[in-house]
């Protein structure tokens, strides 16, 4: 068990968004979370990630698992599409969290972000600036900086929204191979209800404050 969910509620101030909602996340799981908008899906990870506490029930961790070393990839904003920095400066700030009161990048860090944009085939435009990039290559980047900061496990905030068919399905793969090849434990946010006929082995699905967490059936 690498994290456990355990009668969980979240909201603002005095609205609950999602309510005594539970499941575990096991080592090597890959978890789409579906449901509408509005339903708590970012909620659910702000919770996850400590950006908000709970208002009942609780986040346990495994001993494995600290809370500032998951690898976590937003959705993609406007300042990330403009950032001023190469494609190498940025997977190398994935990490940030694991340097303590360094000051500087040591020799494991610099070592960590080339490995990154190897196994997303990606070190060809380590020199490339961001901006220049295409909406394909930009998540492929955002998801090695993520790769930098976990050797654990990865969350995802609907990170294919804005790639045509070609370039999400690209990096769907890149998923699989994270996943399947890597052991990298992975939850996603997706608006896509099907795409958990491609994609995981659970389904967590979030709805009018309710929920359902289930396994995926082979295809």
């Amino acid at each position: 068990m690498l994290l456990e969910v355990k009668d969980l509620t979240l909201g603002y101030e005095k609205e609950n968004i999602i309510e005594n909602i539970s499941f575990t996340v096991e080592d090597k799981d890959f978890i789409i979370v579906v449901g509408k908008n509005g339903a708590g899906k970012s909620t659910l990870i702000k919770g996850i990630l400590g950006l908000i506490k709970p208002k009942s029930g609780e986040i346990k961790f495994s001993s494995s698992l600290k809370k500032n070393l998951i690898g976590y990839m937003p959705q993609e904003t406007k300042v990330s599409q403009s950032f001023p920095a190469s494609v190498y400066e940025i997977v190398l700030s994935g990490r940030i969290n694991k340097m303590g009161f360094r000051p500087f990048y040591n020799k494991e860090d610099k070592i960590k972000a080339l490995e990154a944009l190897k196994i997303l085939n990606i070190s060809n435009i380590k020199d490339k600036s961001f901006s220049e990039l295409s909406g394909g290559q930009r998540q492929k980047v955002l998801l090695a900086r993520s790769l930098c900061a976990t050797e654990k496990l990865l969350i995802l905030d609907e990170p294919s929204n804005n790639l045509d068919q070609t370039s999400r399905e690209e990096f769907y793969l890149l998923l699989m191979k994270l996943n399947k090849e890597f052991g990298i434990t992975i939850i996603m946010i997706s608006h896509d209800s099907d795409l958990d006929k491609v994609l995981g082995n659970k389904r967590l699905r979030i709805k009018d404050k309710g929920f359902e967490f289930e396994e995926i059936e082979d295809i």
